[in-house]
């Protein structure tokens, strides 16, 4: 069964919102290439990005993230493009867990870094050594996928412009 996140609750982000929603609405759009800053506070530039974000995918242009926002955001997610935690969800971290499910580790296959995915990445990272953090990064990704490469990097939008950057 894929991930579906039309079964997740979804905050409203809004300008000038602070907290850990607004950090991972920050991830979010770094995954999908958008150079912006992950501190959890919904500013300007969020703004900006999320705008972008929302006329690319034909969605109302208010710089507030709903439900809809959120599910082209952690739908189109490809793993292995932004650090994942405890308290994010998304197609990423779905693949995460059936990563860790095939090299031996029993989370839930949800897309919802739960408390029990935190206990299989930190069994994993201390299997392998890793600094056992619970937080998955580009080495994380690199060993759980058998050393495959990830996905490019995207190039960061310069979003205030409407190109990417060389």
């Amino acid at each position: 069964m894929p991930f579906d996140p039309s079964k997740l609750e979804h905050p409203v982000v809004k300008p000038w919102d602070r907290g850990s929603a607004v950090a991972e609405l920050q991830s979010l759009l770094f995954a999908h290439g958008y150079d912006i800053r992950i501190d959890g506070d919904y500013g300007w530039i969020t703004e900006v990005a999320v705008n972008q974000f929302q006329g690319n995918h034909g969605l109302r242009i208010d710089g507030v993230v709903r439900a809809d926002t959120w599910h082209l955001l952690k739908t189109n997610v490809k793993a292995g493009t932004r650090r994942v935690k405890r308290g994010d969800s998304g197609q990423d971290v779905y693949e995460l867990q059936g990563l860790l499910l095939v090299n031996g580790f029993n989370p839930p296959r949800n897309g919802i870094f739960c408390d029990r995915t935190e206990a299989a990445v930190l069994e994993f990272q201390k299997q392998y050594h890793l600094l056992a953090n619970g937080v998955i990064d580009e080495i994380s990704w690199t060993i759980l996928t058998g050393g495959k490469k990830l996905p490019d990097k995207k190039k960061r939008l310069s979003w205030l412009f409407g190109k990417s950057r060389l």
